[in-house]
């Protein structure tokens, strides 16, 4: 998937985990907080990337990471969630990082392997073992109008079903007075 699509899956997977109630914490946060989070943390398994979005920017962290796992190895598994879940618990407490923008980040990120692994050439899901996981029956090749469109379909459900068949007029009134 491109950076374009993780993204907007990433709006979708938000919406979805905001709508099932996947957690307390993120059925009572604002859309307009979790929302910037998880398209905050929906590029970093693409940080083993030197010509990612991410990695571009971060070369020096970038670099090492595709030399060590190369690209949709170790960021891209059970254990990279693993490690970044356990990363965040060390943030606990009054003052720290709130339950539902932790729990928004792994949103983000889950949102990210989700995606690739919808693509044909899937993910190393149980990482170091080099089998890769993908979903037989929709194909879901990287790049291109169909990938946009799937994206963009999926967020469109998602949004309608969030708000209740009201579109966007029903976010736009629950946006934040600045």
């Amino acid at each position: 998937m491109t950076a374009q699509g993780h993204l907007l899956f990433s709006v979708t997977c938000t919406l979805l985990a905001h709508q099932l109630q996947l957690t307390p914490a993120l059925a009572d946060a604002s859309l307009w907080q979790t929302v910037p989070v998880a398209l905050a943390s929906a590029l970093l398994p693409d940080l083993d990337h030197p010509n990612s979005l991410l990695g571009r920017r971060l070369p020096w962290i970038s670099g090492p990471l595709s030399r060590l796992f190369g690209h949709r190895g170790f960021t891209h598994s059970l254990l990279a969630v693993g490690v970044g879940v356990w990363g965040l618990a060390q943030f606990q407490g009054p003052g720290f990082i709130s339950v539902a923008v932790k729990d928004a980040l792994i949103i983000g990120y889950l949102s990210h392997l989700l995606g690739d692994w919808l693509t044909p050439a899937g993910i190393p899901l149980f990482w170091p073992l080099r089998q890769r996981y993908h979903l037989p029956f929709l194909p879901l090749k990287s790049g291109g109008g169909y990938e946009t469109a799937f994206c963009l379909l999926t967020l469109a459900l998602a949004g309608y079903w969030v708000h209740g068949g009201q579109g966007l007029a029903a976010f736009a009134l629950r946006m934040p007075a600045f």
